[in-house]
């Protein structure tokens, strides 16, 4: 499971991730706020979010996520013992709050509990499933590695399995904002079908697409 860690605390970021690691788990650390922001979407399982940081902070970050991924688990971890804040941070999607200081151990617990993929190969068919450790498909034992737009398309249909989604959330997902014609949709459309054998991921006319599996 691939987990996003954002601390500005060198020391305090270098040992949560130590341990997190002998987990397991594997993690992206960043110190600074903007880094963290422009490498979202970037298929984490879990989010553990300092909220005063350099750049951009914490809950503007967790806005964000919260804008692609509805139910990924994002746990605050701040100083501050201010209730607007801890409000805030609530009302804004986080899962669970923790104050510094803290013991590892509690961090690790809410992790467990909160952000562990109980599978982390997640089966379409009996033939066919996604590895999220290495982020590659398996179609009849075989791996099919994915393109970063593929994986980042695939994800997304992962979030939202036998759900609609339209041509502008799979824009703003896959492109991070940025425009991309429907031709470049179809055609990313086209490429991930191809890998999973043109099963799963059905058209809806004049909206978009669904992603549909037993």
């Amino acid at each position: 499971m691939n987990i996003l860690l954002l601390e500005d605390n060198k020391k305090l970021n270098q040992i949560i991730s130590k341990r997190l690691k002998l987990k397991g788990y594997k993690v992206d650390s960043y110190v600074d706020g903007n880094e963290a922001y422009n490498n979202i979407t970037e298929g984490f399982s879990c989010f553990i979010l300092d909220i005063n940081v350099p750049n951009i902070d914490g809950i503007k970050i967790l806005k964000k996520i919260r804008e692609f991924y509805d139910e990924v688990p994002v746990i605050i971890i701040s100083a501050s013992i201010e209730l607007e804040v801890i409000k805030e941070s609530y009302n804004f999607g986080c899962s669970d709050y923790l104050k510094k200081p803290f013991f590892i151990d509690e961090l690790e617990i809410k992790v467990e509990r909160l952000c562990k993929i109980k599978n982390d190969l997640i089966y379409f068919d009996e033939s066919c499933y996604f590895d999220y450790k290495s982020s590659v498909v398996y179609l009849e034992n075989q791996p099919q590695r994915l393109t970063k737009k593929e994986r980042l398309l695939l994800n997304l249909f992962l979030t939202k399995r036998n759900q609609v989604l339209s041509y502008d959330t799979i824009q703003n997902y896959v492109w991070e904002g940025s425009f991309a014609s429907l031709e470049s949709i179809r055609s990313l459309i086209r490429r991930l079908r191809k890998v999973l054998s043109n099963k799963y991921v059905e058209t809806v006319v004049d909206t978009g697409y669904i992603f549909k599996t037993t």
